[in-house]
């Protein structure tokens, strides 16, 4: 017994002895190979330069529910599809707020991209309705999508970066998809009430201020659009500064932002790299008491836009903080209105 013993453990250190070298030889070899494969990079389809060359589709808006009304507009819930991903067949549902004049006729159209909203507060039109019902009781139609996440919206990606991207996916969607706006207030309307898709126009505070600003900046669409306080930094830094008010001070959101720098480079996704490619003209409203949005990066993007030689008309609004209250808020609102009837000639009589 004991000899065979002996004889098993001396085969079987004969075949480590072969084994072995053939093993640590393999997995050299794969090693090397797995060098030479890149690394999937899913998010890279959001690039700017990316989505630059993505076909946004072109799909049904629908009206919902009406939502509030008054002797001289109706507000009312709208819904349209969007990509899952960029070129994506899969398609989410997202809602949003609808204003029209009651009195028959063809208006232009304003899309209002509001900013940062706790969705524990979020209804629809929140952050844009007070301004929306002045715009659209002077003659405008507009559209506050709410993003995926919100209202009614389907859910977003649980990916925290994807999900902040995909608010792009939603609004050049929406953008591409407003030739079929008149099918869809044909059916509550009867034909009254008309947009006229040749007369769009873009306004955006806050995030909705970075979202419009790179939207234009992708599409290249020359729509004349008016932002409150927008956010214009470079990405990271544009979330990162408000990580004070997150309940850990943003330590996950750092691990996090980590990770994706470790695959990514954000300068691919950060907006002002690319504000050189923007072709609208912009009026550009600050509050001097801002303390979300300070005043100086609104004078830095006003400086790089005409640098580029966007036209861009800038408006700092005394004893006015981010929604420029308690001074700015009606100047602003009615040199918004001024800003969009002089490009539209249109006079907003009712």
């Amino acid at each position: 017994m004991k000899k065979i013993i002996i004889v098993f453990l001396f085969l079987f250190f004969l075949l480590l002895l072969f084994f072995l070298p053939i093993f640590f030889r393999n997995n050299f070899l794969i090693k090397k190979l797995g060098e030479g494969v890149p690394k999937p990079k899913p998010l890279m389809v959001y690039s700017f330069q990316n989505l630059q060359k993505t076909k946004f589709p072109k799909n049904q808006i629908t009206l919902g529910r009406l939502v509030e009304e008054n002797p001289d507009f109706l507000s009312q819930m709208f819904y349209f599809s969007v990509p899952e991903k960029p070129g994506s067949d899969k398609m989410k549902k997202v809602s949003g707020l609808l204003n029209v004049p009651t009195k028959p006729g063809e208006y232009p159209v304003l899309i209002m991209f509001r900013g940062f909203a706790p969705k524990e507060i979020f209804f629809s039109g929140i952050g844009t309705s007070p301004s929306a019902k002045i715009f659209t009781q002077n003659g405008f139609i507009t559209l506050a999508p709410d993003f995926l996440g919100f209202g009614e919206s389907d859910a977003p990606s649980e990916n925290g970066f994807e999900d902040r991207f995909q608010t792009y996916l939603t609004a050049l969607t929406l953008l591409s998809s407003l030739e079929t706006l008149n099918t869809g207030l044909e059916a509550s309307y009867s034909g009254e009430i008309k947009a006229d898709d040749k007369k769009v126009g873009v306004w955006g505070h806050s995030n909705g201020g970075q979202i419009a600003l790179s939207v234009l900046a992708i599409s290249g669409l020359s729509y004349p659009t008016v932002l409150w306080a927008p956010v214009s930094k470079s990405f990271p830094y544009s979330i990162l500064y408000y990580t004070d008010e997150f309940d850990d001070q943003g330590k996950s959101l750092r691990k996090f932002l980590a990770g994706f720098e470790e695959e990514y480079d954000t300068e691919l996704f950060s907006p002002p790299n690319y504000y050189e490619w923007i072709k609208a003209s912009l009026e550009i409203h600050q509050g001097a008491s801002d303390q979300e949005v300070p005043v100086w990066w609104s004078d830095e993007l006003v400086d790089l836009l005409k640098k580029d030689n966007i036209e861009v008309n800038y408006i700092v609004h005394p004893n006015s903080d981010h929604n420029l209250r308690p001074d700015g808020w009606n100047g602003a609102v009615l040199q918004s209105l001024e800003f969009y009837k002089k490009h539209f000639n249109n006079t907003g009589e009712l």
